[in-house]
């Protein structure tokens, strides 16, 4: 089929035009969906349970995202957030392997560093596993997203990873790498979100889906 070449200036761009015709190419089957957001207030944890308060946590969705945004400790200097999974929609204890490392600069440019960090991993346990520390000056905070994928699942184990930055105390910048597993063939039904030590002061939890 010949193309014609067309002027630019033979065009009226003032005037409303209607295109008519099908759309041919590659269509993504894939879409994100805001589930949830939940916006901390002096909160000891920040949970998203199946089925309270119009969560949706089943295979609705094959993968689910968490974009934590601003998360700020209230009133401890230096605490981890962590995250944690459940089976049984209250009790937050799946068995988990994880791998975690981090890039740290200070603000003075005075030191840089990146490596593993193996006091922040897991082996087959069941504790939060952590996702950095920021301070609690009245700028400083915590960003970043966990991905979780197929979580209800009832062949596979569930495969996550997470990417965080954070401003710490002492002006230091912070780049937080997790990977790892939920070491279960149960569905999960819900996450939940902790600093180590007193309250998450404030900051936005927001969950997504990918259908």
């Amino acid at each position: 089929m010949a193309l014609s070449k067309l002027a630019a200036n033979s065009f009226d761009l003032t005037d409303n035009y209607a295109l008519t015709g099908t759309v041919t190419g590659a269509v993504s089957t894939q879409k994100l969906f805001l589930i949830k957001n939940i916006d901390a207030s002096n909160s000891s944890t920040i949970d998203f349970v199946h089925g309270s308060n119009s969560v949706v946590f089943d295979s609705t969705y094959k993968t689910n995202i968490v974009q934590i945004i601003n998360a700020h400790p209230d009133p401890n200097n230096g605490p981890n957030l962590g995250f944690q999974a459940t089976t049984d929609g209250s009790n937050f204890n799946v068995t988990q392997t994880t791998t975690h490392f981090r890039a740290r600069h200070d603000g003075d440019d005075g030191s840089t560093t990146f490596g593993y960090d193996t006091g922040n991993d897991i082996a087959q346990g069941t504790t939060y596993q952590s996702l950095g520390s920021p301070g609690n000056g009245n700028s400083e905070c915590f960003t970043g997203q966990v991905i979780i994928f197929n979580p209800s699942s009832t062949t596979f184990i569930k495969n996550y990873f997470t990417v965080c930055s954070n401003f710490e105390s002492g002006n230091i910048a912070q780049s937080v790498h997790n990977g790892g597993y939920f070491n279960t063939t149960s569905a999960l039904t819900g996450i939940s979100f902790k600093f180590s030590a007193g309250n998450i002061g404030s900051g936005r939890f927001a969950l997504y889906g990918i259908k």
